[in-house]
């Protein structure tokens, strides 16, 4: 049976049912990985722009949230003009950003008190319509709270994404709470493909779309991000037969 989420048709469908949905006048724009395996899987082919997502990282990394940071950073670098980020905790590391694309210059980087602040301050970076992305670095992330960032993009056309870091592990349980993002993902490190000859090889993710409006669940592995903010697919995963994914979930609209 043919993979329904492969059909550029029923993408299209989507794109236009997500867009009635939101009840915004705004075209709806989107933001392609570049790997086709990846952007079928998303409404209208690619990262809708205008819109909430979220990214956490796996394992211990929704604690460091390094790779999830780097994944952020490779979307945030393929839009066009500055990037808000806001923190709470001091650890950004700008030479890592600046290697998954993002460089120092087109970032604008706040210090928030807390979490209620660094909330006022996504949503104001949302709603300034002059930025190309707004990240934030957040733990809890309510109902109320994130429809309020959802709506504040849906009025710029900027692109939200929130990072969901934890003090503690057990914490990221946070992480299924319902939330009116558009897509929630999460990133956990592999081992990077072996070398001729010694050195490490570009590091490689499982990158798991957990939740897709409007879309399904999925589970992809990649190399990171490039200087120019890309993601691939390994020679060897994307020289193989179609098969299913690993793990692959059916996602609630």
């Amino acid at each position: 049976m043919p993979d329904r989420a492969a059909s550029p048709v029923i993408a299209e469908l989507r794109g236009r049912i997500a867009r009635l949905e939101s009840g915004s006048a705004r075209a709806r724009e989107f933001l392609p990985f570049g790997p086709d395996e990846i952007d079928r899987r998303l409404p209208g082919g690619g990262l809708a722009l205008g819109c909430l997502h979220e990214v956490a990282g796996g394992g211990n990394g929704a604690v460091d949230g390094a790779a999830a940071a780097l994944f952020t950073a490779g979307i945030a670098a393929r839009t066009k003009g500055k990037v808000l980020w806001i923190v709470t905790r001091r650890d950004l590391f700008m030479p890592a950003l600046a290697q998954a694309g993002l460089h120092p210059d087109r970032l604008i980087h706040v210090e928030a008190g807390d979490e209620k602040s660094l909330l006022a301050c996504c949503e104001e970076g949302l709603r300034h319509g002059g930025l190309g992305a707004v990240v934030a670095e957040t733990a809890r992330l309510s109902m109320t709270a994130s429809r309020r960032l959802q709506l504040a993009a849906e009025s710029s056309g900027t692109i939200g994404i929130a990072i969901r870091r934890w003090r503690r592990q057990t914490e990221a349980g946070d992480f299924g709470q319902p939330t009116a993002s558009a897509t929630r993902w999460r990133v956990s490190v592999m081992p990077s493909a072996p070398l001729p000859v010694p050195g490490l090889g570009r590091s490689r993710w499982l990158l798991e779309l957990i939740r897709c409006k409007a879309g399904e669940s999925a589970d992809f592995e990649v190399e990171a991000c490039d200087v120019t903010g890309r993601i691939a697919l390994p020679s060897e995963v994307a020289n193989r037969p179609p098969q299913k994914d690993i793990g692959r979930r059916i996602a609630s609209a």
